[in-house]
């Protein structure tokens, strides 16, 4: 799937999903009074990340620097597949665990940095969405966990077929003598570090309705660049360049 499609996709899904809200809430659902609609100084908040590459959380700590602009520290775990990835499976034995077929290495990227929010609209205090745009960048810290496959070998002393846990090497490994993947904790004592760098900018919708009490969704786009290729897949180049649009549902509480 082609980038402007996901961007297409994702655009549509937060408008459709601001304007519901807006006009969707219960009258039964508490707001805030007037007084309760203050400016508070600090927020907390987490999230769950879907993009177009994997999954991840975010934490979030905010400060006001003014009723427009926003103060943020943010912390994000993601996996990172490659866009290649496709999941095989033994088609000779049953009860074999699935795998994806030429890949080198699992990836991870722990992301810290600083950004700042906009706000475009403040939300009245008898409901509705408050609008923000943000942009943020820091550090990108991507680790690699080699992957290991259960492998097919004649044991020369009983001239049977037993299997064998392996690293995956691609001169040696194929369908036909792979019999799954294994242990998903076999090789995070063989990490590898990668330093890099990343920025990323978006739309972000508060449309709970208590102000205390924020409930986020936000759609970005986000890239992750390292001066040193990360090999991800066999018969491929190592990926400098991780460009990726995400959306993510996250809750939170302001504070002073």
């Amino acid at each position: 799937m082609q980038f402007p499609r996901l961007l297409y996709i994702f655009s549509v899904s937060l408008l459709f999903f601001s304007s519901f809200t807006a006009f969707a809430q219960y009258d039964d659902e508490e707001y805030d009074t007037i007084g309760d609609n203050l400016l508070f100084r600090k927020e907390l908040s987490g999230s769950a990340i879907l993009h177009t590459n994997g999954w991840g959380l975010e934490f979030r700590i905010g400060k006001n620097r003014s009723i427009f602009n926003k103060l943020m520290f943010e912390a994000n775990l993601l996996e990172m597949k490659d866009s290649k990835e496709i999941k095989s499976i033994n088609p000779f034995f049953t009860n074999t665990r699935s795998y994806y077929y030429g890949k080198l290495n699992a990836v991870y990227i722990l992301r810290t940095g600083v950004g700042q929010q906009r706000m475009l609209n403040r939300k009245p205090y008898f409901g509705g969405v408050e609008l923000r745009i943000f942009y943020s960048g820091g550090i990108s810290a991507a680790f690699t966990k080699p992957v290991y496959l259960n492998i097919i070998k004649l044991d020369e002393g009983s001239y049977r077929y037993i299997t064998v846990i392996e690293r995956y090497n691609p001169d040696d490994h194929f369908p036909d003598n792979i019999y799954g993947r294994a242990s998903f904790v076999k090789g995070f004592d063989k990490l590898s570090f990668y330093p890099g760098l990343y920025a990323k900018a978006g739309l972000s919708v508060d449309f709970g309705t208590l102000n205390q009490k924020p409930k986020i969704i936000e759609a970005g786009i986000a890239l992750d660049a390292y001066p040193k290729g990360i090999p991800v897949m066999a018969f491929r180049d190592p990926n400098q360049f991780f460009l990726t649009l995400y959306i993510s549902f996250g809750i939170g509480k302001r504070y002073d």
